[in-house]
């Protein structure tokens, strides 16, 4: 009997060493989900700040969309009043730029030729009855090409 109680004994300690090995296991498993919950925790607000910056450049991508929009009919407006203003200052010819501005010949004005008229002949009358004699001006007797 004495020996059932030694055996007995030895399964008691055996059982104890046992089950501070499990506490010792548990204990170290509880400090792993610990340092696991610690970093998920932190993952977690560094998705959040993650997500914050792209919402952010999300809206300053759309706030340049718009800018760049606004700048393009700008643009387009500025060259409309540029051609507008171009084709009303086209008007206005400068003493200097009339310098650097190649001037086309003019073509002489045409040599005036004088109506020929044809002298009366000597001893002639001058007028036939029912003929009117018209008096022909200098300047009708230029002649234009």
């Amino acid at each position: 009997s004495s020996r059932r109680v030694q055996d007995g004994s030895q399964l008691v300690e055996q059982a104890g060493k046992t089950m501070g090995e499990v506490v010792a296991a548990v204990h170290r498993v509880t400090d792993i989900i610990d340092e696991i919950s610690a970093a998920s925790h932190e993952q977690s607000e560094g998705i959040s700040q993650v997500n914050t910056a792209v919402a952010q450049m999300d809206e300053v991508t759309q706030q340049n969309a718009a800018l760049v929009q606004e700048a393009t009919t700008a643009s387009s407006d500025l060259a409309e009043q540029a051609r507008h203003l171009e084709q009303t200052v086209a008007v206005f010819r400068l003493a200097a730029e009339q310098e650097y501005q190649p001037r086309r010949p003019q073509p002489a004005p045409p040599k005036p030729q004088l109506a020929r008229m044809e002298a009366p002949a000597l001893g002639a009358p001058a007028a036939k009855k029912g003929r009117k004699q018209v008096a022909v001006s200098a300047e009708e007797q230029w002649e234009e090409f």
